[in-house]
């Protein structure tokens, strides 16, 4: 349901390989009996449309976006699209958008913060990215895409585990977790998850981001390392100054953001009574102060980054040359 508090119209990205269980997932949503309704935008790669019959649901209504891949002509079909849906609200709860298992979801999330209509009235709730348990370790060896969408996403329904033994799954799943260590990860078959696990995650919202999980921290050195694509991660139990962090940061996305896919942080400044939150998408940062520290909990700043050719020294030396 929309956010009472901001009234804004909750989106939720759903991306994955070809044949992972896309529209099986969307599908289940839009059947299931949850009372509610949500406009699904649909994009398909080349000039033939999505077959309609496979999107099912009577009050649900797909929007197609045909000329190109969504990842780059499309932007301005999205936001065309979506601005219209805008002028319709109030008959529906959420939209969907649906990507081509060819599209990088970094362009589709930066709509959301890029125009200033969208981003007022809407706001980006999760990157659901749904893999195939038997195929994906093949496909992370041979498509970037595919490493892009797991890299990307704040939920990962791992599908088809029928179809694959402990052993593989476990394996797989330490792969997943080497390019991505902070999604949410649940196994499936043919798709099957409750929808309160997909939807209304609040997973870009930076006032739900309520923590970073802290086996990040633990995790990075003992996972299987993907040779291209990696997450990094530091803390400080000291104060940071912001004066040295935000120049750093806007310098460090501006330079090397095609490289960073997601950057996320929980900071404590300086002489600042309020944890600082913030996450970027590429280039593009987005933060705001959230909430008090707590009397009894730990002033930790953690900050995480998930791309491609990270160079770990040099990120860990800017970051600590950001300490008070």
């Amino acid at each position: 349901m929309p956010d009472v508090q901001t009234d804004k119209i909750p989106v939720t990205v759903l991306t994955g390989y070809l044949g992972a269980g896309k529209t099986t997932l969307l599908n289940r949503i839009l059947s299931e009996p949850h009372g509610k309704k949500f406009a699904v935008v649909v994009n398909e790669f080349g000039e033939i449309g999505i077959d309609n019959d496979l999107v099912v649901g009577a009050d649900e209504e797909v929007f197609e976006m045909n000329n190109g891949c969504i990842c780059c002509t499309v932007r301005g079909d999205l936001i065309r699209i979506i601005d219209g849906l805008l002028k319709r609200k109030g008959e529906f709860d959420g939209i969907i958008v649906e990507t081509t298992g060819l599209a990088d979801p970094a362009p589709v999330a930066q709509t959301f913060f890029v125009d200033e209509t969208v981003g007022a009235k809407t706001t980006l709730d999760a990157v659901v990215t749904v893999a195939d348990a038997k195929w994906l370790k093949d496909r992370l060896k041979d498509a970037p895409e595919a490493k892009n969408q797991i890299a990307f996403a704040d939920v990962i329904l791992l599908n088809k585990t029928d179809l694959v033994t402990e052993s593989e799954l476990k394996d797989v799943e330490l792969r997943i977790r080497a390019i991505n260590p902070f999604a949410r990860i649940h196994h499936t078959q043919r798709s099957n998850i409750a929808i309160d696990r997909v939807l209304g995650q609040g997973a870009f919202d930076l006032e739900r981001i309520t923590a970073i999980d802290p086996d990040f921290l633990e995790g990075g050195h003992k996972h299987f390392h993907d040779e291209e694509m990696k997450s990094v991660s530091f803390s400080s139990d000291k104060p940071l100054d912001p004066d040295r962090f935000f120049p750093w940061i806007q310098e460090l996305v501006q330079r090397e953001g095609i490289n960073i896919l997601r950057s996320k942080g929980i900071l404590a400044f300086k002489d600042d009574p309020d944890r600082f939150v913030f996450q970027g998408v590429h280039m593009i940062l987005d933060g705001d102060h959230q909430r008090p520290w707590g009397a009894d909990e730990a002033r930790l700043s953690r900050i995480v980054f998930i791309g491609r050719q990270l160079d770990t020294a040099a990120l860990e030396k800017g970051f600590r040359a950001c300490i008070a």
